[in-house]
């Protein structure tokens, strides 16, 4: 881990996962690319954290996207495929994780918050795909079809004009909207309904989202039964009854 990510493993079993580098909006420099990936492969080796919450230093930016200025001197082309941590392309992130975007996320920033699998915005959060008024490419965007309509996401990618967090929370790129004061209360809270619920059904609630994502009905189907047979045959499957029964908070033990 560097200092341009902080990462903090609460007790509630929430990891937050803090891109500090405020003075440059929180770009994707190589030190925080870096902090990135070590920190969701902390994340994914801890068993005792469950959730995960992105954000970003200060109160103007999320993340305004890569380090243009970094690029100018590298000379930087196509990306190589390990260049930015995304979870769900070149990382394998199982458990669940929340975007708290606290202002601008702009272009990969934009990126890390379609990665997360849940988002809340700070009502003054802004989402742009800005690579077209500087010449990059959006490569990424591609499963963005299945977050948002078509003709919003077409505008948004030719136009490079943002969204507010209001816009976006319309078209359904964002779950929760809050007052920037409550951004992370506001997290925490949907991230503890997550932690409430038995470990093995929701990594497997995760995949079976993932799967529908991505096969047809059918093959999605066929997939999900596979995906959930370790949570049924779990003892945990038989504590969430027996705990309804006996008119208890089940105790969950993730196996």
């Amino acid at each position: 881990m560097t200092n341009a990510v902080l990462f903090e493993a609460r007790d509630d079993a929430i990891a937050i996962i803090t891109i500090n580098r405020p003075d440059a909006r929180n770009a994707l420099g190589n030190a925080v690319r870096e902090g990135l990936f070590a920190a969701w492969d902390r994340f994914n080796r801890d068993d005792a954290l469950r959730v995960a919450i992105l954000t970003g230093a200060g109160e103007k930016a999320f993340c305004a996207g890569g380090d243009l200025k970094e690029m100018s001197v590298t000379k930087l082309t196509v990306p190589p495929r390990d260049m930015f941590p995304v979870p769900g392309d070149n990382i394998d992130v199982p458990k669940p994780t929340i975007a708290a975007v606290n202002g601008v996320a702009f272009a990969g920033g934009w990126l890390l918050a379609q990665a997360c699998d849940l988002c809340v915005a700070s009502t003054n959060a802004r989402f742009a795909i800005t690579e077209v008024k500087v010449g990059r490419g959006s490569p990424w965007a591609a499963p963005l079809i299945n977050m948002i309509p078509q003709r919003i996401m077409m505008e948004v990618i030719l136009t490079g004009a943002p969204l507010s967090a209001a816009r976006a929370y319309e078209v359904g790129l964002v779950n929760r909207l809050a007052e920037p004061e409550a951004l992370m209360q506001t997290a925490l809270e949907l991230a503890a309904q997550i932690v409430a619920g038995a470990p093995l059904s929701v990594v497997a609630g995760k995949e079976t989202v993932m799967l529908a994502t991505e096969m047809g009905r059918s093959a999605a189907l066929r997939a999900a039964r596979h995906a959930w047979e370790r949570a049924y045959r779990s003892a945990d499957a038989q504590e969430g009854p027996t705990a309804f029964a006996e008119k208890r908070k089940p105790v969950w033990r993730g196996e």
